[in-house]
């Protein structure tokens, strides 16, 4: 059965985080993305909790983890606190499951410690500019370009387009097939907006990593000279409906990686709402062959 467990790191971040499994498995790190939190694994976590050994946190910002007040929310920032979690939690070798804010988290964190990172599974969680889907980034991109992060109309009128329970809903349901809409639960996206929208403190907490991400496109380069130069083991399963991150990014993984597997399939941004099952069986048969 999974366990929800909290743990107080160094910068004074207290991180939620579930573990399933037996700690004699060899460890796979789950990291999330928007605007969701450790809950987007509800469904894979039992799955997978028989082979593996697993730990999946809520990112800073979102879910049941905690931060000072003082707490500047970056992704720089992110990343550290994660990897004092993984420090603090002893995990110093793992394979890692990485979905859109999860992807430069843990890009970051493999600039620092590459060697602890023994495989890769990326469900849309991005590395390439041409993964990023026009549609959705344009006003974004036009922002970093501004370099005003408080600039109030530009965060007005994201938080407006953005931070609303119809957009969490499309984040859910957009390029999900008609007959597989029933299948996605309309909790997940209220609960994601209950907890990361509803205020005013959480908007401006999601504008301020929305800012931030610009500095994770410019650290794309690094990221793919980092799996140049490292090759990790790398398994991309992409929902192909995605408007957030489209299918070029993750064909670009076999670019950089020479034996990168990529999937393209049937589904959303929440690839794992509507294809959980597949997406288990190629994980399985994916880190049987790479990571014992």
């Amino acid at each position: 059965m999974p366990r929800y467990l909290d743990v107080t790191v160094p910068n004074g971040a207290t991180v939620h985080y579930v573990e399933a499994g037996d700690s004699s498995k060899p460890t796979l790190v789950l990291l999330h993305g928007f605007p969701t939190s450790s809950t987007q694994y509800r469904l894979l976590i039992p799955l997978l909790s028989k082979q593996y050994h697993i730990y999946a946190p809520d990112l800073p910002g979102f879910g049941l983890t905690t931060v000072p007040k003082d707490y500047q929310h970056t992704f720089s920032n992110m990343a550290t606190t994660i990897g004092q979690w993984l420090d603090t939690l002893q995990i110093k070798a793992f394979a890692v499951y990485i979905f859109d804010y999860g992807a430069p988290t843990l890009f970051r964190l493999a600039l620092e410690r590459p060697e602890s990172i023994k495989a890769i599974i990326t469900q849309n969680g991005n590395a390439y500019e041409e993964g990023l889907g026009p549609d959705f980034w344009a006003p974004l991109q036009q922002w970093w370009a501004s370099g005003d992060a408080s600039h109030k109309e530009t965060r007005e009128m994201i938080s407006g387009a953005v931070l609303n329970v119809s957009h969490f809903k499309d984040e859910y349901t957009l390029g999900v097939p008609k007959d597989n809409l029933t299948m996605v639960d309309p909790s997940a996206w209220t609960n994601d907006y209950l907890n990361n929208a509803y205020t005013a403190e959480q908007k401006n907490i999601q504008l301020d990593l929305f800012y931030s991400y610009g500095s994770n496109v410019q650290l794309y380069p690094q990221f793919q000279q980092y799996l140049r130069d490292y090759q990790p083991p790398v398994l991309a399963v992409w929902g192909k409906g995605d408007p957030c991150f489209i299918p070029p990014g993750a064909e670009a993984y076999k670019r950089d990686v020479k034996n990168a597997e990529v999937h393209l399939l049937d589904g959303g941004h929440f690839l794992l709402e509507t294809h959980v099952e597949e997406v288990a069986d190629k994980v399985k048969v994916f880190l049987s062959k790479n990571y014992v």
